[in-house]
Parts: C-alpha cells; sequence; structure tokens
C-alpha cells in the first residue's frame, strides 16, 4: 500500500509535503474499491492547492465575551459546522478577511481553511454579519464542504459575442435583467461564470435561463419559469420617434375628424 501512495504522488507530481495536510488516512482504512480510494486522493490533493487559503486560528472561548475579546485584538470571530464533525469557533485577522469581502464573490467562493494544528478542509461561507452603521464584517459562518456536497450559489452571468448581435449593430441596448443566477451546484463542480451568447439577436430578441448551458449537475433555483437574463431593447432614441409619428398620426386622424363634422353641419345648416 505504502508504494501505491508513492506511485500516485509521482504520477501527479505532488510534493509529500501535502500528505501532512490531507486527511486522508481516516478514509484508507476504510474497505473501498481501489480506484476509489485513487479518486478521492487525486481530487483531495488538486482541491487544496487550487482553493484559495483561509487562515484562521482557534477560538477557545465561546459566547459574547470571546467574540468580544477578538474583536478588540483586531479579529473577526466565526464558526465552522457541517461535514458531521461538531462546530468550530475560529477567529480570522480583520485585515485579511476585508479584503477577500472587499474583492467580490467571497459567499460563492470555497477556500481551504487553514487552521493552526488541524487538518484543513473545504469551506465556503455561508453568512458574514456586518456592523450595522461601519457595514464591516463582525462575524462569518463557514460550512465544510465534501466533493459530493450541494449548495446553493449566486454564479454570474458573461455576455460575449455582443459584436455579432444585429440589434446592438442597430443602435439597441442590452438590458442586464439578472447579472448573477443562483444555482444548486455540487461543490467538486462550481461554475466560475455562466456564459449568455449575445450572436444573432435581434431588437426585442431576449436570453433566458434555457438558452445557457448549465455545468452538469447543477440546476437553477427557479423551476417553475423559463425567467429572462437580458433583453435587447431599441434605444430610447427610436422610443421617442415612434412615439411622435403615433402622436402625429393622432393629431392628423383628430383634424379630419373635426373637418368632417364642419362639413356635415354646414350640409344641415342649409337644408
Amino acid at each position: 500500500m505504502p508504494v501505491l501512495f508513492l506511485l500516485i504522488l509521482l504520477l501527479l507530481k505532488k510534493p509529500l509535503s501535502n500528505l501532512l495536510t490531507i486527511p486522508y488516512w481516516t478514509d484508507l482504512t476504510q474497505v473501498m474499491h481501489p480506484w476509489r480510494i485513487i479518486c478521492i486522493i487525486y481530487w483531495r490533493l488538486i482541491m487544496a492547492e487550487n482553493l484559495p487559503n483561509l487562515n484562521a486560528t482557534a477560538r477557545l472561548g465561546t459566547g459574547k465575551g470571546a467574540a468580544r475579546k477578538a474583536r478588540r485584538e483586531g479579529l473577526v470571530p466565526g464558526v465552522v459546522y457541517g461535514g458531521g464533525v461538531d462546530p468550530q469557533p475560529i477567529n480570522v485577522r480583520y485585515n485579511e478577511l476585508y479584503k477577500m469581502v472587499k474583492a467580490g464573490r467571497f459567499l460563492s467562493t470555497l477556500f481551504n481553511l487553514k487552521v493552526e494544528g488541524q487538518e484543513d478542509v473545504r469551506v465556503i461561507c455561508r453568512n458574514v454579519q456586518r456592523h450595522v452603521v461601519k457595514d464591516l464584517p463582525t462575524h462569518l459562518d463557514l460550512m465544510r464542504l465534501r466533493r459530493s456536497s450541494r449548495v446553493n450559489l449566486f454564479i454570474p452571468v458573461e455576455f460575449i459575442n455582443e459584436e455579432q448581435s444585429p440589434g446592438l449593430k442597430k443602435g439597441g441596448v442590452l438590458t442586464i435583467v439578472r447579472a448573477e443566477v443562483e444555482l444548486k451546484v455540487t461543490a467538486s463542480d462550481i461554475p466560475e461564470k455562466l456564459i449568455a451568447d449575445l450572436d444573432g439577436l435581434e431588437i426585442g430578441d431576449g436570453i433566458t435561463i434555457s438558452s445557457i448551458d448549465l455545468p452538469e449537475g447543477s440546476r437553477a433555483m427557479i423551476t417553475d419559469r423559463d425567467f429572462v437574463i437580458a433583453n435587447i431593447s431599441a434605444p430610447s432614441a427610436l422610443k421617442s420617434t415612434d412615439d411622435e409619428d403615433e402622436s402625429g398620426q393622432d393629431d392628423g386622424d383628430t383634424e379630419e375628424t373635426e373637418e368632417d363634422n364642419k362639413e356635415s353641419s354646414e350640409e344641415n345648416s342649409e337644408e
């Protein structure tokens, strides 16, 4: 069995130091098919290196007193739960957390949580509490994820081939209804973005969720309708011209009606 481990590491070109930070020993002591063991090790090694690190320290005390003490020391208290393990109170450096939150997509990013003296785990942030006045992070909740875990995330939408849209070439305006779409995804296959293709779209056409290719195993949380992502609307100048034409036509119809009424009254008076 040790020889098999070394062969796997050589094939994957992973350093032996990774063995100290990846919790695979428990899985390997169970009775599993050899291919399943290889898949587990491969996925954990790859994910541990590709995910951004979230450094934290274990928080000994719990409750409001320990949380206030952590904030006075420039830390943000938090808790890690899920994965069939007891909740773990932690502290995260305020400066590091603030930069990550400001960078965007913090609630939809997978992190490799590194707590000193403990095994690394994959987590995702489920909630960030903020100060009522200052709007600064004061507490965070992290959830442990397994390879097969399914979570709800908001995935941003990227629009491509704008130059290939006849409607936009004619002066149409791309109106984005949903810049992000909430999906239920698998932790091992979280998409970075959704692609919306504008190729061939005319003024008045729209893009719905059914026209976007979703990652395998994921689905939109809204299932009762084919909701709109974006549409190409007519420019405001064209709309105002159409309104003027319609109003001019109405005025002409009104003048013709008044002339007809006048001629009819004159004929009645002669009689």
